[in-house]
C-alpha cells in the first residue's frame, strides 16, 4: 500500500486507517447497490444543479423577459467552452485519483488532487483576466442578436472575473467523488444551490440578468472556502495534512495534462458545436424567439436529463477506474451498463414530460411569446427522444474516461458534435431550407451516434491495458 513515503509519515497515517478511508464496496460485494451508492448523490446533486438554472431563467424571464433568457443562455455556451477546457485537469485528476482508491493508495491520493487545487487556482487567474477582455468578440462569434448582446455582455464578463468559485467546486468534487465519497459534493452542491437560489431573489429583481451572475459567483465562492475547510479535516478521504509536501510536482502536473487535454478538447468540441448551432440558430429568420426557445428548452430543461446523466458519467469513471486499480476489469464492465440503465429510466420519464405537458413548461419561464412557445414545443418533442441516446453516450463516456481512456470520446465527440450536426445545419442552409425543425433533427442525430460509437468502443476493451502511476515524482 505505500509508495515509498517516510516512515514518519506511515506512522501518522497507519495502514488500517488508511484502508477504512475509502469505500471497499465500490470494487467488493454486489455491483447494482455500489453502483447506486455512487450515483444517486451526484445525480440529486446535479438535477438540484439544475433546477436552480430554471429557477433563474424563471426569474429572469419574468424580470427582464426572454431577452434575458436568451442571455443567459447564449453567455453559458460560451463559459462552458473556456472552462470545461480549462478544468480538464479535474478528468486527469479523476483518473489518478480512482486508480489509487481502488489499490488503496491515500498518500498517493492526497498528493494528485493537491497538485491539481495549484493548478486550477492559477488557470482561475488567467482565465479571468482573459475572458473579462474577450468577452464582447466572443459574442460576436454566435451571432447574438443586439438586445440579447447588450444583456449578455455584462453577465458574462461578471461570470468570468469570478470564475474562481466554479472552478474550486468543479476540482473538489471530483477529487472526492473518484475516492469514492459521493456524499461530500452532494452537500457543497446543496449548498451552493441553496445560497444562489436566495442571492438571486434579492439581485436579479435589483440588477436584472447580470443580477443572477452575481448570485452564482457569491455562492460558488462561499463554497469552495468551505469545501477546502472540508478537505483539511482529519478525518477526510481526501485529506491535504498540515505537514505534507506543498512544493510543485510537475510529473504529478504532466499526468493530470496526459489524461486531461483529451476531456478539454473533448468538452470544446461539445461546446464549439454549441456554439455554431446558436450561429445557425440566429440566422433564423425570428433569431431572438428562436435563441429563446433553446436556451430554455435545450440549455435548461433538457438539463433534467444531461446533468442526470453527467453525474451518471462520474459514477460510471469511479466504478470502473477503481475496479481496475483494484484488478477487476469485469466489474468495470457491468458497473457502467448499470449505470447506462439507470439514465435509461430517468431519461424516459423526463422525456414523458416533454411530450405531455410542454406548455407548462416552457410558462415556468415567462414564455409568452407565440413564436416563441411554439419553437419551444417542437424542440422538447425532439428531446425526448434524444435524451434516451445521450445518456446511455454520457454513462459509457464516463466508462472511458475513468479507465484513462479520455482520447477515444475525443474522436467520438468530434464525429457526432461537430462534424455530424454542422454538416446538416451547413447543407441545409446553403440551399435555403434551414428551419428550426431541422436544427433540432441535427442535434438528434449527433446524439445517436454518440451513443453508439461510445458504447462499441467501450466494449472492446482496449482500456484494459492503460497503466496509471506517478511513482517517478518522488523516485
Amino acid at each position: 500500500m505505500s509508495d515509498g513515503g517516510s516512515d514518519t509519515a506511515r506512522a501518522a497515517d497507519p495502514p488500517a486507517a488508511s484502508a477504512r478511508k475509502f469505500d471497499r464496496s465500490i470494487v467488493e460485494g454486489p455491483i447494482g447497490p455500489a453502483v447506486w451508492k455512487l450515483a444517486w448523490p451526484t445525480m440529486l446533486q446535479n438535477i438540484i444543479a439544475g433546477l436552480q438554472g430554471i429557477i433563474d431563467h424563471a426569474m429572469v424571464g419574468h424580470f427582464v423577459g426572454y431577452t434575458g433568457n436568451a442571455a443567459i443562455g447564449v453567455s453559458w455556451q460560451i463559459i462552458l467552452v473556456v472552462i470545461v477546457f480549462l478544468s480538464s485537469m479535474f478528468t486527469g485528476m479523476a483518473v489518478l485519483v480512482a486508480r489509487f482508491a481502488g489499490a488503496n493508495e491515500p498518500d498517493k491520493v492526497n498528493r494528485v488532487v493537491y497538485q491539481a487545487f495549484v493548478t486550477a487556482i492559477t488557470l482561475a487567474i488567467v482565465l479571468a483576466m482573459v475572458g473579462y477582455l474577450a468577452a464582447p468578440a466572443l459574442l460576436n462569434l454566435v451571432n447574438a442578436a443586439p438586445e440579447v448582446r447588450a444583456e449578455a455582455l455584462p453577465f458574462l464578463r461578471t461570470m468570468f472575473v469570478g470564475v474562481f468559485g466554479m472552478m474550486m467546486f468543479f476540482m473538489l468534487s471530483g477529487a472526492f467523488r473518484a475516492a469514492g465519497d459521493p456524499h461530500t459534493p452532494l452537500k457543497l452542491g446543496l449548498m451552493m444551490t441553496g445560497l444562489t437560489i436566495a442571492f438571486n431573489v434579492i439581485l436579479i429583481p435589483l440588477f436584472g440578468t447580470v443580477g443572477a451572475a452575481y448570485g452564482t459567483i457569491a455562492s460558488s465562492s462561499i463554497v469552495a472556502v468551505y469545501g477546502l475547510w472540508r478537505m483539511a479535516r482529519p478525518e477526510s478521504v481526501v485529506h491535504f495534512a498540515r505537514g505534507m509536501d506543498r512544493t510543485l510536482d510537475f510529473t504529478i502536473i504532466r499526468s493530470l495534462f496526459r489524461f486531461g487535454l483529451p476531456t478539454g478538447v473533448q468538452g470544446i468540441a461539445m461546446n464549439i458545436g454549441g456554439v455554431f448551432l446558436l450561429r445557425f440558430i440566429g440566422s433564423l429568420e425570428h433569431s431572438a424567439a428562436a435563441q429563446a426557445a433553446y436556451a430554455v428548452g435545450y440549455t435548461e430543461l433538457f438539463s433534467l436529463i444531461t446533468w442526470t446523466s453527467v453525474g451518471l458519467m462520474g459514477a460510471s469513471a469511479t466504478i470502473a477506474g477503481q475496479n481496475l486499480g483494484a484488478g477487476n476489469p469485469e466489474r468495470a464492465v457491468e458497473g457502467v451498463r448499470v449505470a447506462s440503465l439507470i439514465g435509461l429510466g430517468v431519461a424516459a420519464c423526463v422525456g414523458a414530460m416533454f411530450l405531455l405537458i410542454p406548455g407548462p413548461l416552457l410558462s415556468i419561464f415567462g414564455m409568452t411569446d407565440p413564436f416563441a412557445r411554439s419553437i419551444g414545443r417542437e424542440l422538447l418533442a425532439y428531446l425526448s427522444v434524444s435524451g434516451l441516446f445521450i445518456t446511455v453516450a454520457l454513462s459509457y463516456t464516463g466508462g472511458l474516461q475513468g479507465t484513462g481512456d479520455t482520447r477515444s470520446p475525443l474522436y467520438i465527440s468530434i464525429v457526432s458534435q461537430i462534424i455530424l450536426p454542422l454538416g446538416i445545419c451547413g447543407i441545409l442552409q446553403a440551399m435555403g431550407a434551414l428551419t428550426p425543425a431541422a436544427i433540432w433533427i441535427a442535434i438528434l442525430v449527433g446524439h445517436i451516434t454518440r451513443c453508439s460509437l461510445s458504447v462499441g468502443r467501450f466494449r472492446q476493451q482496449k482500456w484494459r491495458s492503460i497503466q496509471v502511476d506517478i511513482d517517478a515524482s518522488h523516485a
